[in-house]
């Protein structure tokens, strides 16, 4: 509850913290194998380099933000992976030999594992529940840290209810990696042949994967024209050394981006505090964190209720820490600190007892307190009931006016950042700037290039008004805070992402075509824009993501799902490490 005489300080809280809609969260009868080369990296940046690519320094009466907006530092963090796959009519018997041969060529060159597509998984989950079960076998080929895995691909015998190709280029997709297709070429002319890796390639792209290398007999190698890496049969060093030397992909799938998310994590667990276990999902999330030792779980209620539920659901959530909000000592603790930062505010020990038997305030005083590294809430409770205790108590980080929110965008293959969707219902010009500031470094944190669209229904002089007006003079004050990011504004939708209209519209500009952080000018277009988004492209949108705040804390939909509970812990963990 927020008392009159707290309405001036939490303004921006009582604007912004409306209850939200449900974020969404969240060649026949050949063989196939892949390859991982453990040299390759991650989506996510490591939290050294984006806070080395976004500084403060100042600027006359503003502060200046210092971006390196040509890097990402994609090199740090987890691992990834690069495949080969191997397509032919009839050829098992040749994709059982490239298998082999490469395992013992690889084997030469480092250290090996080997397993099946369906690592982690069977072919019945992968039938019923294609995308949890390929979650499931992404999940088991990244926790292989040999220097190589390869991966024998499905064989169609093992899975003839299901489109075992699709799922092998899905794989290979989210495992960041190159597909090699190989051919069977005998009785095959030249231009079928051609046909068929132009077939091949077009079904790959659709799913997001890439064929780096085609391996054929060496009679028949000269057939395949193009870009495309051709590797003779049989396959000696020089083939393989190129076939490892290939570039690998650079798409980004929803399920690439979230393996990355969830191994950033666990690189560096933090203490993640949810208050609300009284919801079945909040539980189910808790104990697929603690199982997947994605963050160390802290929640806040009663222990043998959380237990004696837990045991119903049969999940185990024992390795979390319980703490109560009637923990005398806690409580006591809390409240002397939430008095104190309330003094010029009227705020009573007696009152502050009363008001951090919240388990908003309860959990928030735990972050800002150094008891947690970060709170997720909202599963039970609106968008002003989590994050107004976090304007009160954590408040805003240096340099930063205002708190703002962004959502991930998970496209098929990239990411994109929309801000503001979820706090900010009328931001003024100055405002825009500091949330455009904000989204390009939480964007780059999560290893996306920040390319800032300063959104309008105008784009460059084309058009006037004062909605357009504002849009110009928060790219202007941009420009002055934050010289070195790349940012284009007034511009449109269509010139911010499609290169062809921005040759049209901007030819010269550095962002239209290619930008990847979208800055909209309220909240009700921010919020219009990413559902549209979501729900005509299937995207996955992960957030909302709170910016701006000393330490992370974040909200979740009512209507959150136990993955997007999952994602949000680990998102929240990501941020807690600085």
């Amino acid at each position: 509850m927020i008392r009159r005489d707290e309405a001036d300080e939490d303004s921006q809280a009582a604007q912004g913290g409306r209850e939200r809609d449900e974020a969404g969260g969240a060649a026949a009868g050949r063989g196939v194998v892949w390859v991982e080369h453990v040299t390759q990296t991650s989506a996510i940046a490591h939290p050294a380099t984006a806070s080395a690519r976004a500084g403060t320094e100042p600027n006359g009466d503003r502060m200046c933000t210092r971006f390196d907006a040509g890097r990402t530092d994609l090199n740090e963090g987890a691992l990834v992976t690069s495949r080969y796959i191997v397509v032919g009519p009839g050829s098992s018997d040749t994709a059982a030999a490239v298998r082999d041969a490469l395992a013992e060529a690889l084997a030469s060159r480092g250290s090996l594992a080997r397993l099946g597509a369906f690592a982690g998984t069977t072919p019945q989950a992968a039938a019923a529940n294609p995308t949890g079960a390929l979650a499931a076998a992404l999940e088991a080929v990244r926790a292989e840290d040999a220097d190589y895995v390869l991966v024998d691909g499905v064989d169609e015998a093992d899975a003839r209810t299901f489109d075992a190709l699709g799922w092998d280029l899905d794989l290979a997709a989210s495992a960041r990696a190159g597909v090699v297709l190989v051919l069977d070429a005998d009785g095959v002319d030249a231009e079928l042949l051609a046909e068929e890796v132009l077939v091949a390639r077009t079904r790959a792209a659709a799913h997001q994967a890439e064929i780096c290398a085609v391996v054929l007999p060496a009679a028949h190698a000269s057939a395949i024209a193009g870009d495309a890496l051709v590797l003779p049969l049989p396959l000696d060093g020089a083939a393989v050394d190129a076939l490892v030397d290939s570039p690998a992909p650079a798409a980004v799938t929803p399920e690439s981006f979230q393996a990355d998310l969830i191994d950033r994590a666990r690189a560096d667990r933090k203490r993640i505090v949810l208050p609300e276990p009284e919801d079945d999902r909040v539980l189910l999330a808790a104990a697929e964190v603690i199982a997947r030792r994605i963050a160390d779980v802290i929640l806040v209620g009663d222990e043998s209720r959380i237990a004696a539920r837990a045991a119903e659901l049969g999940v185990d959530v024992s390795a979390a820490r319980v703490v109560s909000v009637d923990d005398p000592e806690l409580r006591e603790k809390y409240a002397a600190e939430f008095a104190r930062l309330r003094e010029k505010k009227g705020v009573t020990l007696e009152q502050a007892r009363d008001t951090v038997a919240d388990v908003s305030y309860f959990g928030t005083m735990m972050v800002h307190m150094g008891d947690a590294d970060g709170m997720v809430s909202g599963a039970a409770h609106t968008t002003a009931h989590t994050i107004v205790p976090s304007f009160q108590i954590i408040k805003t980080a240096p340099g930063v006016s205002i708190v703002s929110s962004i959502f991930l965008m998970l496209m098929k293959d990239r990411v994109w950042a929309f801000g503001d969707c979820a706090v900010n219902p009328n931001p003024t010009p100055e405002q825009l700037a500091d949330i455009a500031i904000s989204s390009a470094a939480t964007a780059a944190r999560f290893g996306v290039d920040p390319k800032v669209a300063m959104l309008s229904y105008s784009t460059g002089s084309s058009g006037s008004g004062p909605d357009v007006d504002a849009v110009v003079e928060a790219t202007r004050i941009l420009r002055e805070k934050a010289p070195d990011l790349a940012v284009e504004g007034p511009i449109q939708f269509d010139a911010a992402v499609d290169p062809s209209v921005a040759a049209t519209k901007l030819p010269d500009s550095p962002v239209a075509g290619q930008a990847t952080v979208f800055v909209f000018p309220s909240l009700e277009a921010g919020n219009i824009g990413y559902k549209a988004v979501q729900r005509s492209s299937g995207a996955v949108a992960v957030g909302p993501v709170l910016q701006g705040l000393n330490k992370p804390v974040n909200d979740l939909s009512r209507g959150a799902l136990v993955e997007d509970i999952v994602n949000t812990v680990a998102l929240t963990a990501v941020q807690a490490q600085g």
